[in-house]
């Protein structure tokens, strides 16, 4: 869930007036409060806990902080996402990594999730189209609870995981469901099932 507030708001104002308590994000030159809820909290820890595994277990010089915000190609949105998996080496060429914790660039972004809310479009639309323009490598869609639109997760409506993997500056997708064990191009080792995500909102 999510609440818009009516001004509209260029991203250098916004990044002076974003507090440093709650998660807001800037759409299209709008502030939007987030509101998650208590179940989507859960399968978002549960992504951290799990790609912090590989990170450690591998060594990767990756971090994954809690209020990094990405700021869109048209300068008029700024996401803060689920999950954001950050690439530290390339933090230096950040020009506002230190005093906004803002990233801009594909290489300081192996991977974006977005754990769907009441508010699916800005993930099936919205999210993708910025991260595809981006360049983000990879970006997963994680709807534990089927409310995204029949044509990204079946009809009937089923909880699916969507992986879209950049290929020539486009997004190409691979779902996962039920027992189907997710497969990253960033995490190749990752262990994981769908249903083991989906169970984590329970």
């Amino acid at each position: 869930m999510y609440q818009a507030l009516p001004e509209t708001v260029t991203f250098e104002e916004f990044l002076e007036w974003k507090p440093e308590n709650g998660r807001y994000e800037l759409h299209k030159g709008v502030i939007v409060e987030m509101q998650p809820t208590g179940e989507h909290e859960l399968v978002r820890a549960f992504l951290i806990r799990e790609l912090n595994l590989e990170i450690s277990r591998f060594n990767l010089a990756y971090s994954i902080p809690g209020q990094v915000l990405v700021k869109a190609v048209d300068k008029k949105s700024g996401y803060v996402p689920d999950v954001l998996l950050l690439n530290r080496p390339n933090l230096v060429n950040e020009p506002l990594w230190k005093k906004s914790s803002t990233v801009s660039q594909a290489a300081s972004i192996p991977l974006v999730v977005e754990v769907v809310s009441t508010n699916w479009r800005d993930d099936y639309f919205l999210k993708f189209g910025e991260y595809e323009e981006i360049g983000i490598p990879e970006y997963w869609i994680v709807d534990f609870a089927a409310l995204g639109g029949r044509r990204f997760i079946g009809n009937p409506k089923q909880p699916t995981i969507l992986v879209y993997v950049l290929v020539e500056g486009e997004y190409q997708v691979t779902k996962f469901r039920g027992n189907e064990q997710l497969q990253s191009v960033v995490f190749p080792n990752l262990n994981i099932t769908a249903e083991q995500v989906f169970q984590a909102a329970l």
